[in-house]
This record gives C-alpha cells, sequence and structure tokens, in this order.
C-alpha cells in the first residue's frame, strides 16, 4: 500500500474515531435527567434561561479542552493520573466515579424503559430488561470500540433531527431568547441552574468519556493535539446543539401559556407542542438518550475501573456487560430509584472539583505531559471551574446530608 493511501486511511479513522469520541461524551451527557432538567428550568425561566445555556457552554468546553488535552498528550487515564499526581488518589476517584455511573446507570435504563413504554407502551419494568439486552449487545463485537461509535453517532444524530423539527413547529420567540442569553431577567436566581447544567454536562465520568475513548482509539500524543482539542469542543457543541434545540421547543409551549406536567414536564411539552405525534417522537428521544447514556456509563466507569486489577483490563467487555446487568436488575427490581439518583447527582457533583483539580495539577507535571506547555488562559479557566464546581460540591453534600437523615 502506498505511503500516501495509508496516510489517508489512518486520517479517514481518525476522524471517526475522533467523532465517536465526541458522539459518547455528548450521548453520555443528553440522558434522560437532561430532558428533564432543561424542560423544568425552561418552564421556570422561559427566555432567560437562554443566559445559563450560553455560561454553561462556555464553562464547558473549558473542563473539556483542559481534562482531553492532558489525557489526549499523558496517553493516561484520568485515574493512573491521579496516581501520579497522589498516590492512591486514582483509586479512590475510579471508586467514586465508579459508584456514580451505576447509581446514574439505573436512572439511564428506568429513562430508556420510560422511552419504549410511550413507544410501545409495555410495561416498564418488561422494558428495562430489553434496554439492558439491547446495552449489552453492543458489547459482544469482537471489536465493539467502532461499535459504540457508530451506534452513539446514529442515536445522536437521530436525537437531534427529532428535537429540531418539534423546534420548528412550536414556533418559538427566538429573537427574545437571543436577547435575553446576554440581558437575563433575575440573575440571581439563574446561579443554581449554571451550576446544575456544568454538574450535568461534565460531571462525574461524563468528562472523561471521550477522552479514554481516544486512548482506546490510539490518538495520543503532542502530535494529535489539534485533533484532541477539536475532538473535546465537538462533544460540548453536539450537546449544546441538542440543549438549545429542546430549550426552544420547550420554550415555544411555555410561551403560549400551557402549564408542563411537572412529573414529565418534556414528554408534556412534546406533546403540547406536536400533539400525539410529538409524545411518541419524545419516546423516541428518551430510548435513545437513555440507551447512549447507558452505553456510555457503562463503557467509562469501567474505564476506570480496569487499572485498578489486570483481571478487569482483560475481561473489560464482561465488565461493561456486568455493569448494564446489574443496573438493569436494580432497575427492574427497585422500579424508581429517585434518591438513588439525587445522590449521584451529588456525587457528581463532588467529583468535578477533585478530577479537574487533579488535571490542572497535572498540567504542570513533567513526568506526566513531558515537555508540553499548557495554555496559561487554560489554566485560569479551568481554576474557574474547580471554584463553580467546589461550590455546587458544597450543596451537593448538603443535599446528601439531607437525604441520609
Amino acid at each position: 500500500m502506498k505511503p500516501n493511501v495509508q496516510k489517508e486511511m489512518k486520517k479517514q479513522n481518525n476522524l471517526g474515531a475522533l467523532l465517536g469520541a465526541a458522539f459518547i461524551m455528548a450521548t453520555s451527557a443528553i440522558g434522560p435527567g437532561f430532558l428533564t432538567q432543561t424542560a423544568t428550568f425552561t418552564a421556570e425561566f422561559a427566555a432567560s434561561f437562554a443566559f445559563v445555556i450560553l455560561v454553561s457552554i462556555v464553562l464547558d468546553i473549558g473542563a473539556q479542552v483542559n481534562v482531553w488535552r492532558i489525557i489526549g498528550v499523558s496517553g493516561m487515564r484520568g485515574q493512573d493520573i491521579a496516581n501520579k499526581v497522589v498516590p492512591g488518589l486514582g483509586y479512590v476517584v475510579a471508586i467514586l466515579v465508579a459508584l456514580g455511573g451505576l447509581a446514574f446507570n439505573i436512572g439511564n435504563i428506568g429513562g430508556a424503559a420510560l422511552g419504549l413504554n410511550v413507544i410501545l407502551g409495555l410495561d416498564v419494568k418488561i422494558a428495562a430488561v430489553i434496554c439492558g439486552i439491547i446495552g449489552s449487545i453492543i458489547f459482544l463485537s469482537k471489536d465493539a470500540g467502532p461499535v459504540v461509535d457508530k451506534f452513539t453517532k446514529i442515536l445522536g444524530g437521530l436525537m437531534i433531527i427529532i428535537v429540531a423539527y418539534v423546534a420548528i413547529v412550536t414556533k418559538p420567540p427566538v429573537g427574545q431568547a437571543i436577547y435575553r442569553s446576554v440581558a437575563p431577567e433575575n440573575f440571581k436566581a439563574l446561579i443554581f441552574p449554571t451550576i446544575t447544567l456544568l454538574g450535568g454536562t461534565v460531571g462525574g465520568y461524563i468528562t472523561f468519556a471521550g477522552g479514554h475513548r481516544l486512548i482506546d482509539a490510539g490518538i495520543t500524543g503532542k502530535e494529535n493535539l489539534g485533533e484532541i482539542t477539536r475532538g473535546s469542543i465537538m462533544g460540548i457543541v453536539i450537546a449544546s446543539v441538542m440543549r438549545v434545540f429542546l430549550f426552544l421547543a420547550v420554550l415555544g409551549v411555555v410561551a403560549k401559556g400551557f402549564q408542563l406536567d411537572p412529573s414529565n414536564p418534556a414528554a408534556s411539552a412534546f406533546q403540547h407542542g406536536a400533539g400525539m405525534i410529538g409524545y411518541k417522537f419524545f419516546g423516541i428521544v428518551l430510548l435513545s438518550a437513555g440507551i447512549t447514556s447507558v452505553v456510555g456509563a457503562a463503557y467509562t466507569s469501567v474505564s476506570f475501573l480496569k487499572t485498578l486489577h489486570p483481571t478487569i483490563e482483560k475481561n473489560e467487555k464482561y465488565w461493561i456487560i456486568g455493569f448494564i446487568v446489574t443496573s438493569t436488575i436494580i432497575m427492574a427490581v427497585l422500579g424508581k430509584p429517585a434518591k438513588l439518583l439525587i445522590l449521584a447527582g451529588s456525587l457528581n457533583g463532588l467529583i468535578l472539583p477533585l478530577t479537574i483539580g487533579v488535571i490542572l495539577l497535572a498540567s504542570r507535571r513533567k513526568d506526566i505531559v513531558g515537555d508540553y506547555k499548557h495554555p496559561t488562559w487554560l489554566l485560569v479557566f479551568g481554576l474557574l471551574i474547580v471554584l463553580v464546581a467546589g461550590y455546587a460540591g458544597v450543596n451537593a453534600l448538603k443535599n446528601m446530608q439531607m437525604l441520609v437523615h
């Protein structure tokens, strides 16, 4: 094979893996909680929620670019970097991320099951088992990486198309949304939703989903820095496009004076906006969001555990399947583990400042990044995110105390 042909094939393979990494990160963020959260806050703050989305996108990009660049340049996973920075810390991070991932996966299975219930009217527990089987089958192939890439790309694209259609049908006040994105009403009240969105888009395992996929695809080192940075921004852009379309779809309904059902605000917005077909479309979006998040959470959680013991790395795909099966059984037995999901959210709030902080310390360590010079503006940006996420972590601790008592 000619060198030029080989080079072109490598470039195409890298682009496919980069897109796959971007989509696994984005679809990990776009879970059932993402849909409910966006609809609830849009109903509460209307056009002013555009400001929250804009600020959270900027902070998300700062978090992702910091994490992906250090992981990419070092070729080391998050837990291994943490172990280098503070010996033993990597094991703590790995266990925290895996526990948070498991708790979220129970919710993701539940969300996917509700989607199947909306589409076909199946019993939620039976639907949960079907969703667990679908998630497990993806990892049975000999080379699961490219299959995961294709799966997340197809379902991620499908979600965006459906939500964009509903956003057009509901005719939202786009001009007002653009104006409020820079001049919001009641600025103080928007601080909490901003922090919530930050944790929901880059908290816990989500920040590392794409970075770890790049390591598995072999896209590491200083020579691939441009591609790594583009991939990290691409992931946030995909998640943000989905968030903006969903916000506009719900805003179009809220602006006409419809009251959303608080038990399922996103579903009622789709139903008000586009009738029964809108409701069925919501089922497809919820199923897609749940299943892709199941895949992303299981893959990333096990990628944190696999350096703890050689057996886990050797049998990685079986551990991932076991992770999905465990989530499915708990979901089928417990039904709706609301407390568990709140605890998972609190856990993610605690993990984010810790993981970003570790990455920033690693960026100054030659034994981790070699002669790579991490830009000062990115370091400052990262420190700002640590402060914001630290504040969220304190609130998360309060939530956990409330749940325990």
